[in-house]
């Protein structure tokens, strides 16, 4: 008999980071690194603010994997966003981790706007958002989670997602939240106080001085058949939490959401044509 150890499963690691700095009251780049499977796109737009697309060439997340985004913006605006929808797949070995660090400057607005992480069943996935906000500085930032796939006829019991987001302003807490998936939280999500049915879920904060304002102009949106929504605003914060049946209704509905705060179009790469401020 041969004898030998098992070779060990091969990882992908990515990290993509940029930094922005100020011109002429604009934000410009100023360097951009990256490397292994992570990826950081500018494409052209006729936008006064530059556009950042993030992408992952692994095609999902699995054990061990490893992905960091980064962004450094002096001042002015940016958007950033992401190609597609992350996939969170099957983890035997522990957890795959991302890590999304963003800063920015006095007086800048930074909109983070990732689609949507799909949860496969037995996957498991670490995720921490970290934005830093100097004084004067905003940011609307927002996350999309879908339990499986409709179409196919998934719906994972025990899928696991652990997902930290921290904002800080002037180096103090802004927003800080967790959301923790596991087995236990699976069975119990159709009851009404989680997701009362709903496969698709997602958080929109806007965060920066003056920012519980917006609340007001959220509730009076048209609201979707089947969306589930609220809006909440105080001392600089404003939070929309919506569910739905899927993905896509969930989409138009934040979509309507983003655009009304931003007066502006929504990222290209979402492909939601018709969604205006």
């Amino acid at each position: 008999m041969i004898q030998g150890s098992i070779a060990a499963m091969q990882r992908s690691k990515g990290a993509a980071s940029l930094s922005f700095g100020l011109r002429d009251g604009r934000a410009v780049l100023a360097d951009l690194a990256q490397s292994g499977s992570a990826r950081a796109m500018l494409p052209r737009t006729f936008s006064d603010r530059p556009e950042v697309v993030f992408l992952n060439t692994s095609g999902g997340l699995a054990s061990g994997d490893r992905l960091s985004y980064g962004l450094t913006l002096a001042g002015g605006a940016a958007l950033a966003t992401t190609q597609t929808a992350e996939r969170a797949y099957l983890c035997r070995d522990g957890a795959a981790h991302v890590q999304v660090r963003a800063k920015v400057g006095a007086g800048g607005r930074l909109d983070w706007l990732p689609q949507e992480t799909i949860l496969f069943e037995d996957c498991f996935l670490d995720r921490d958002t970290q934005i830093d906000l100097a004084p004067g500085a905003s940011c609307l930032m927002c996350e999309i989670t879908v339990l499986g796939r409709r179409a196919m006829g998934e719906h994972p019991a025990r899928a696991r997602l652990r997902d930290r987001r921290m904002v800080t302003l002037g180096g103090r807490p802004l927003w800080a939240e967790t959301v923790s998936i596991n087995a236990q939280t699976l069975a119990d999500a159709a009851q009404p106080a989680l997701l009362g049915g709903h496969i698709a879920f997602a958080v929109l904060a806007l965060l920066g001085a003056g920012a519980e304002a917006a609340a007001d102009g959220l509730r009076g949106l048209p609201a979707l058949p089947g969306v589930h929504a609220a809006a909440s605003g105080w001392n600089g914060r404003t939070l929309l939490r919506l569910t739905a049946p899927d993905v896509w209704p969930l989409k138009q509905a934040l979509g309507a959401a983003i655009a009304h705060l931003t007066t502006r179009a929504l990222p290209r790469v979402w492909q939601m044509q018709g969604i205006t401020a």
